[in-house]
């Protein structure tokens, strides 16, 4: 099975957040935060700030961890499991640039796009953009469909 530790991080600027189309590879043709996988003995913020600059060209300066999401999907030859820490940021370096992955657009949060982001984005991000900190476990079928959606607040993570 595919397991890997990932971070994903939302610019978020008054009320409107930064989301970027993906271009290339795994989610491909949906808009999302930016982030990726850790590289070998890489921490969560080294990797946070890495996928960021790498993406869209900005330093998140002052970010929060808001969710702890585990997900599962594939086929039974080919499973996945991804653990992914999500982050708000209010401060950062730089203007928001397109990469060769990902175009980066700024929506009113009223109007974030979530027929084209993955589907449990709805179940958990306007909650986080809310202020809420979430555990969320989801599954999704071998065509990406979203089949079970679990998400509680916490404390702390």
């Amino acid at each position: 099975m595919t397991d890997v530790r990932r971070t994903l991080l939302f610019l978020v600027k008054e009320d409107r957040v930064l989301l970027a189309m993906k271009k290339r590879g795994f989610g491909a043709g949906r808009w999302n935060g930016v982030g990726g996988k850790l590289e070998p003995d890489e921490s969560l913020d080294e990797a946070l700030v890495r996928e960021c600059q790498e993406e869209i060209g900005v330093t998140p300066t002052n970010y929060r961890k808001v969710a702890e999401l585990d997900f599962y999907g594939g086929t039974k030859s080919e499973p996945w499991n991804m653990y992914v820490h999500a982050y708000l940021a209010n401060a950062w370096e730089g203007t928001p640039t397109e990469s060769e992955e990902m175009a980066p657009k700024w929506y009113k949060q009223s109007e974030i796009p979530y027929a084209d982001m993955w589907q449990d984005d709805i179940h958990w991000l306007p909650r986080a953009l809310g202020g809420e900190i979430l555990k969320g476990l989801f599954t999704f079928d071998d065509q990406d469909n979203l089949l079970t959606t679990h998400v509680e607040t916490v404390v702390n993570l």
